[in-house]
Parts: structure tokens; C-alpha cells; sequence
């Protein structure tokens, strides 16, 4: 604890912790990504999905998920 008894703000508080993490090797990331929430993506989804469920592979292509993924395995 630093001998200043004022309070830090948000930003002194924020840059202080990416110091730390910097000093232990760390390096910030930021990524932007899709709102799943927002209606648009959902519809965009949607029609993915019918896309896909009604494509002529769709057995053999949903067979190879189910292969490769690790929902399927056994704890």
C-alpha cells in the first residue's frame, strides 16, 4: 500500500494493473466480435443453419462434427 491516503481513480487503478500484468510478461488484447445477442445476428444464424441442414452433405458434414468434437467425448 502506498503511503498517499487519496483514493485512486478508475484510470489510475486500470493503468497500475496493466503495468503489473505487462511486467509479468503479459500483452493486452482487444478483439471485437459479434453481438449474438442482437436480432441481426441471431436471423444471420438462422439462415446459416437452414442453409446447412438442407445442403446435400449435410449427413456426411454433420458426421465429422460430431467426430471432432469434444462434446462427444467421454470424461
Amino acid at each position: 500500500m502506498t503511503s498517499d491516503s487519496t483514493p485512486k481513480t478508475s484510470a489510475e487503478k486500470v493503468r497500475a494493473y496493466r503495468a503489473r500484468k505487462r511486467a509479468q510478461g503479459y500483452r493486452l488484447m482487444q478483439r471485437w466480435v459479434p453481438d449474438v445477442e442482437s436480432e441481426e445476428f441471431k436471423e444471420r444464424a438462422r439462415r446459416a443453419a437452414l442453409a446447412v441442414a438442407s445442403s446435400p452433405g449435410e449427413k456426411e458434414d454433420q458426421a465429422f462434427i460430431d467426430s471432432v468434437s469434444i462434446l462427444n467425448e467421454d470424461p
